[in-house]
């Protein structure tokens, strides 16, 4: 089973590029399950047609610790299994330490140990690694692999630089590793080619360039994935490419983190800081 953190920058598309892949994956015949470490408890909204996914924070809240499989873990688009971590009330507590619970509640519970093998295991990280709650995948070898959502801006190319960094702190004793930035366009001036050299000098690949359609937004709306919404779409095949590019992938790195002036001056050559 490969285990695949995706990370990015809060507001990237992160939550939509990761289920809109799962479904190329599950498309695929891969067996998937997606645990949504974020506390707006979203990362699984598409995957199963908008319905409300009982967290496993608020389970837990509500049952006490007699909590079973099937409480937390849902069927969604092509039989993947969905799982929200939730987090605190608003104001109270760590909302990071929802992902420490909910896994260790699943590995309990013997989620990675279903009836069906699982091919992969996906985590939905909340924006950058800002403690180690949502460090935890990386930190702890939940994930063996990371994928960094990103797009031309300066600010997302930031937080992904932001992000590497802590792949090198855990890299040694988790044994993870980088496999690709996602590029998932803003219309953003010569978007491609300056994800690419961010790419290149990190030491790593720009894995799939996403091109921006408003079927993504409309696909949302009716609380689905593009290719469970309109599967002839060109943008479904798009998320086909990616999940196909990640399933073959064998470029694994400790990335090579950017200093501050490096960045602004990769900004400034791509005209970003003129």
């Amino acid at each position: 089973m490969r285990k695949i953190a995706i990370y990015g920058k809060g507001g990237i598309g992160k939550s939509t590029t990761t289920q809109n892949t799962v479904a190329g994956l599950a498309e695929m015949g891969k067996n998937v399950m997606v645990v949504g470490c974020d506390p707006k408890a979203d990362s699984t909204r598409l995957l199963l047609g908008g319905l409300a996914q009982k967290t496993v924070l608020d389970t837990l809240r509500e049952e006490g610790e007699d909590v079973e499989l099937a409480d937390i873990l849902k069927p969604g688009y092509a039989n993947v299994a969905c799982v929200e971590s939730g987090g605190p009330e608003p104001g109270v507590g760590c909302a990071g330490r929802g992902i420490i619970t909910s896994i260790n509640m699943l590995e309990q519970l013997g989620a990675y140990e279903t009836d069906r093998e699982l091919d992969y295991a996906f985590y939905d990280v909340l924006g950058d690694v800002v403690c180690g709650g949502f460090a935890m995948p990386i930190r702890d070898g939940k994930a063996q692999e990371i994928y960094i959502v990103v797009s031309g801006e300066m600010m997302a190319m930031y937080a992904a630089n932001n992000i590497c960094k802590g792949i090198v702190k855990f890299a040694e004793s988790g044994g993870v590793r980088l496999g690709g930035l996602i590029c998932n366009s803003r219309n953003v001036d010569n978007e491609k080619q300056m994800i690419e050299e961010l790419a290149k000098m990190l030491g790593t690949q720009m894995i799939h360039f996403v091109p921006r359609d408003n079927m993504v937004q409309r696909a949302e709306i009716n609380r689905k994935t593009v290719i469970d919404y309109d599967p002839t779409h060109r943008q479904a095949d798009e998320y086909r490419t990616l999940a196909k590019k990640i399933d073959e992938n064998e470029m694994f790195v400790i990335p090579k983190p950017l200093k501050i002036e490096e960045l602004e001056s990769l900004l400034i050559n791509f005209g970003i800081l003129n």
